[in-house]
């Protein structure tokens, strides 16, 4: 029933994710096949989550004047927009200009469609819901990564298709029979909170986003240089989500049992492994590749999720909103930084640049981990380790009301 009554909105996340999430992977092929430089394709993906920060930010705001439907259907449109007009202009600077449109698209519908369910679940349904929500986000990131192997680099078609996904995101919202909720709280992001309540989380959710934007955004280029076809790349880019989701529960297990820092060191150290497994598993066929991608994913997807987990145990409920916000800003500025930087690596060392930064990445988690448990002692009283998509600021509302209990 849960479902049924909330299908448009699990409808237009499914269309929102194949078409912004199939968006990164052909514009870095689209790059290549227009010859554009491995740093201006970085720059596309840096792009990318500079509109998203944007979205994320104005969004709530723009929900307070116009209401969700109104800003679901300016988001949407942008995306669509910046989708189209990609074979009308071929030049990096211009796509990456169009790429802060996607972001800001991905960013503001999925506050809305949030915004949304936080306004009508209840205690009753409100588990269910988050973990259909969980389910049905995953599963469509996953299928957006697989579109690479039928869309063309670099082609009219394929960015049509990718531009009728989001329009076509409109269609649930636009025909349900179900009133639009009153709009959100207005919410107040404080960006240092996050590193007052918790350093260790605030550098851990920088790492998570160096590691999935490098991945999501430079990958391709990563999986082109060491000869994989797109049917080959498509489950390259798969294969991380996938290892993402398998890990999801596991890691929750481990995070309810024992020290969340000492959890983080692990996937750590276990994700500086699957680095140097990556690099090694090029050129040796698909199935190692593809197992180097899967546990690429299932050792450093997790790592938001634990920081989350950690940063909110230092914190009373009344706080959590504001402080998974702050902690979502800081993923973004990794997020942002990184395609540039590792693609600009890439092109001076070679593809293997992108996991051996990854990889220094997470030693530095590790160590400054190993420094702040001798600084803090754990937190007596946990909260409930929960997966945590980084999909909006507002996602935590609907966790905070549960816990409540209001």
């Amino acid at each position: 029933m849960i479902f049924v009554s909330f299908f448009s909105l699990f409808a237009s996340v499914v269309l929102i994710q194949m078409s912004a999430g199939g968006l990164g992977p052909l514009d870095a092929l689209s790059g290549v096949a227009s010859g554009f430089s491995t740093g201006e394709i970085g720059l596309m993906g840096s792009a990318h989550f500079a509109g998203f920060f944007i979205g994320c930010w104005w969004s709530p705001r723009l929900i307070g004047v116009i209401g969700h439907s109104r800003a679901f259907a300016v988001f949407a449109a942008a995306g669509t927009i910046g989708t189209l007009a990609h074979m009308m202009y071929v030049d990096p600077y211009a796509w990456s200009a169009m790429r802060v449109l996607s972001g800001m698209c991905i960013a503001g519908c999925f506050t809305v469609i949030e915004a949304w369910l936080q306004a009508k679940v209840t205690n009753a349904t409100r588990g269910r819901t988050i973990g259909i929500y969980r389910v049905v986000d995953m599963t469509a990131g996953l299928a957006s990564q697989l579109l690479i192997a039928v869309l063309e680099p670099a082609a009219y078609l394929s960015y049509n298709v990718l531009a009728m996904l989001c329009c076509a995101s409109l269609l649930p919202l636009a025909l349900t029979r179900v009133p639009q909720p009153r709009a959100a709280e207005k919410l107040r992001l404080k960006p240092m909170l996050a590193a007052q309540i918790s350093p260790m989380a605030t550098l851990a959710v920088l790492v998570a986003g160096v590691t999935t934007s490098s991945f999501r955004m430079v990958g391709p280029i990563y999986g082109s240089s060491i000869g994989l076809d797109k049917q080959q790349l498509a489950l390259f880019l798969g294969g991380f989500i996938l290892g993402g989701a398998i890990a999801m529960y596991p890691a929750g297990w481990l995070a309810d049992k024992f020290d969340r820092r000492k959890v983080m060191i692990g996937f750590s150290v276990s994700a500086v492994l699957s680095c140097g497994f990556t690099i090694l598993s090029a050129g040796m066929g698909i199935g190692p590749v593809l197992a180097a991608s899967i546990m690429f994913g299932a050792t450093t997807f997790p790592i938001f999720s634990l920081a989350s987990a950690h940063a909110n145990d230092f914190v009373d409920s009344s706080e959590m909103v504001e402080l998974n916000s702050s902690l979502i800003f800081n993923y973004a500025l990794g997020a942002i930084a990184s395609p540039l930087v590792v693609s600009l690596a890439i092109a001076v060392l070679g593809s293997p640049a992108m996991f051996i930064l990854i990889a220094i990445a997470h030693v530095l988690l590790c160590a400054f981990a190993f420094l702040r448990m001798k600084v803090r002692p754990a937190s007596e009283a946990k909260t409930a380790y929960t997966y945590m998509p980084r999909t909006s600021f507002l996602f935590a509302q609907l966790l905070k009301r549960g816990k409540d209990g209001s």
